[in-house]
């Protein structure tokens, strides 16, 4: 009878411990997107309201069917367009600096769904916003007499004034991915030691 034993000069199969540490790699991928995704979208969602709040509507008069804002001039654009890259710009900055120093490990995965995050949150600020806002003040001039007064919509400040949907294509938008970007950075060029050690030990333990 022959002695089935490993000896020394017998190598040990070790494929269904790589594939368990590859399923536990895989799972802990994925429940990092969701955290970053999910406090992403609930940042988006407060900001929004942060924005509502702290906007001023500015107020146009009804003129032959159409609203026209008095006064008009630089000072409506900074006040829905500058406010929305104050917050986005602060707050992208601050959710990614917060997220990158929790999340020690997986920096290719957390950056990659901190940037989607952000444009998410960037774009559930901007809906939550407008939506909280007055309502455009456009259609409702149509049916209203002249020198009658109505507030502005809250909206951000782009190549079309009567264009308020959400693009990527105006700068103001990119404050959201822009404050993620450079939270992270900031993060993880000032905090690479903590994170050597913490996933050194993660490793050992």
């Amino acid at each position: 009878m022959s002695d089935a034993r490993p000896t020394d000069s017998q190598p040990i199969d070790t494929r269904p411990a790589d594939a368990r540490t590859d399923r536990l790699h895989g799972r802990a991928a994925v429940v990092r997107v969701a955290i970053v995704l999910a406090t992403f979208a609930v940042v988006g969602a407060i900001a929004g309201v942060v924005w509502e709040w702290v906007w001023t509507p500015p107020v146009g008069i009804v003129f032959q069917g159409e609203w026209i804002l008095e006064p008009s001039g630089p000072d409506y654009d900074f006040s829905g367009t500058g406010w929305y890259v104050v917050i986005a710009l602060g707050a992208g900055l601050l959710t990614a600096a917060v997220l990158g120093w929790v999340l020690v490990a997986g920096e290719l995965t957390t950056l990659a769904s901190a940037v989607v995050g952000s444009v998410l949150a960037g774009w559930l600020m901007f809906t939550v916003g407008h939506t909280l806002g007055p309502p455009d003040p456009r259609p409702l001039a149509a049916a209203m007499d002249d020198l009658e007064r109505l507030p502005s919509d809250l909206r951000v400040a782009g190549d079309d004034p009567e264009q308020s949907a959400y693009s990527l294509a105006g700068s103001a938008f990119l404050a959201f991915p822009l404050g993620t970007v450079l939270g992270l950075s900031l993060v993880w060029f000032t905090t690479n030691g903590r994170r050597v050690r913490k996933v050194e030990s993660t490793s050992a333990g």
